[in-house]
Parts: C-alpha cells; structure tokens; sequence
C-alpha cells in the first residue's frame, strides 16, 4: 500500500490541524493505521494508532486528550486531528500501516512496513 500524507503547515500555540493520509488500493481496512512523529534532532516517536475496523484509538501520553485519531474506510483515509497545538507537537509527521500489527505493537514503529512521505507541522509560540 502506498501513503500519502498531507495538512500540515504552520499554526499558532492553541490552534487546530487535521492530517490526512490517503492510502492507495483496495485493502485499506485491513491495515492498522499509526501515526508517527519526528522533531528536529530527535528520535522519530509514536503519536497514534487506530485499529482496522476504526473505534478507539490508541495514543502517547503526550497527545492524550489532545489529538483524535480517525479513519475513513469508504475513503481509504486516516485522519489525525490535533486540537490545542503546543510548540513541542512541531515535527514532521508520518503516516504508516501494517496489515499483521498486533494491539500490543501499536507504538512500535518497526512493525510498520508501509510509510508516507511525511507533513511538516510547525506551531509557533
């Protein structure tokens, strides 16, 4: 499956974005959806993950309460939709699935086979 992800830009501290990640093919609902995050200088973490048939999402401690992860199965399309946007969530941001993830490897970025391109998120202060 190929990836594409997009909506990223420069916000303000407090302000909102939605990411998408748009997925090519006809198996999308059979891949678990995660998103990850990397900022400048730092390792790349894990943000987010949404199961294959969608439901609760699971998320970092940091996001917690914050971010809402999403999909769209009809459309072939997650969404990470990023409310109360703080300096520190600048980073690029990265979309991946995987067919086989289990629950317990969500926040796993190497169980993830299928990467987009990444979106460039800044918020200023």
């Amino acid at each position: 499956v190929q990836l594409q992800a997009s909506g990223g830009g420069l916000v303000q501290a407090g302000d909102s974005l939605r990411l998408s990640c748009v997925a090519s093919g006809d198996t999308f609902r059979t891949y678990v959806m995660g998103w990850f995050r990397q900022a400048p200088g730092k390792e790349r973490e894990f943000v987010a993950a949404i199961p294959r048939g969608g439901g609760r999402g699971v998320y970092s401690d940091s996001v917690k309460g914050r971010f809402t992860v999403s999909r769209d199965n009809a459309k072939s399309t997650a969404y990470l939709q990023m409310n109360s946007l703080k300096p520190e969530d600048t980073a690029v941001y990265y979309c991946a699935a995987d067919s086989r993830i289990i629950t317990s490897s969500y926040g796993h970025q190497y169980q993830y086979h299928n990467w987009g391109q990444g979106t460039l998120v800044t918020v200023s202060s």
